[in-house]
């Protein structure tokens, strides 16, 4: 039998130069090269930024430097003008709910339900309550403070409790574990009830109350900052009125009639 013969041929010879395989990354380079030349730096910097903003996770801004989400159905008011659905919230911004009409505060970990008619002003963990009823959920310890008052919850576990300030009586109800009323000062004494070393415990559904008077002392006058008059001030403004009056009365210091023979 005879020998077979193996031929090795040259198959690049036999391509011609228009049948030239292009490599995959020259093909993109191509393409997307000729689209981006044909791109303003602005415009290409816009589509990136349209992109990032539209990767971002929608609930990014409740995370950022203690805000919140406020979610209403309208007649509830953030600094003096009326909110719409799903308001960024930082700290520091003061919250009003018109009657019939509420409003729910999402941070990290925590819920507040502001109850209709109620004024709060957020705080970032921390919720004043100038007037009016909160119900919060939390397991990141937000408190709610209420003049010299803060109920604080006890465990670091999930806890509901329920505040309000109506007509200067403070009630605090614990929904779900335990709250703590902790009192600044000491201007006055807690009317009785359990007690530690820090506070008043409201055990899981009990309730307590606390006059604010009594706890907290004689509410302060609304404050007039640059309108207040020293003292002393005062005194000396009576004195310089008493001189001029006097200096009125008796007109003064007499002077010598002006001469004809002199100008």
């Amino acid at each position: 039998m005879p020998a077979l013969r193996v031929f090795d041929r040259d198959w690049s010879s036999s391509l011609l130069i228009d049948e030239e395989v292009t490599p995959i990354y020259d093909f993109v380079s191509n393409v997307f090269g000729n689209l981006v030349s044909g791109m303003s730096v602005s415009t290409l910097s816009r589509l990136v930024c349209c992109a990032l903003i539209l990767g971002l996770p929608a609930s990014l801004p409740a995370v950022d430097s203690g805000s919140a989400i406020l979610h209403t159905q309208g007649s509830v008011w953030v600094n003096g003008s009326e909110a719409p659905d799903a308001t960024a919230i930082f700290p520091g911004d003061l919250l009003e709910t018109k009657p019939g009409f509420a409003a729910t505060l999402n941070a990290d970990g925590s819920t507040a339900l502001i109850q209709p008619e109620s004024i709060v002003r957020f705080q970032g963990d921390l919720l004043v309550l100038e007037h009016g009823s909160v119900s919060v959920g939390t397991s990141k310890a937000m408190r709610v403070k209420v003049n010299c008052l803060t109920v604080v919850p006890v465990l670091t576990q999930w806890t509901q409790y329920d505040v309000s300030d109506v007509s200067g009586r403070v009630l605090v109800a614990a929904r779900k574990n335990d709250a703590k009323i902790d009192r600044e000062g000491s201007r006055a004494k807690i009317s009785k009830g359990p007690e530690t070393d820090s506070g008043a415990i409201v055990h899981e559904g009990e309730q307590a109350t606390r006059e604010e008077s009594e706890v907290c002392g004689a509410p302060q006058g609304p404050a007039t900052a640059g309108h207040v008059l020293n003292p002393k001030w005062i005194a000396a403004g009576a004195a310089g009125g008493g001189i001029l009056t006097w200096l009125l009365l008796h007109g003064g210091p007499s002077h010598p009639p002006i001469s004809s023979s002199k100008p």
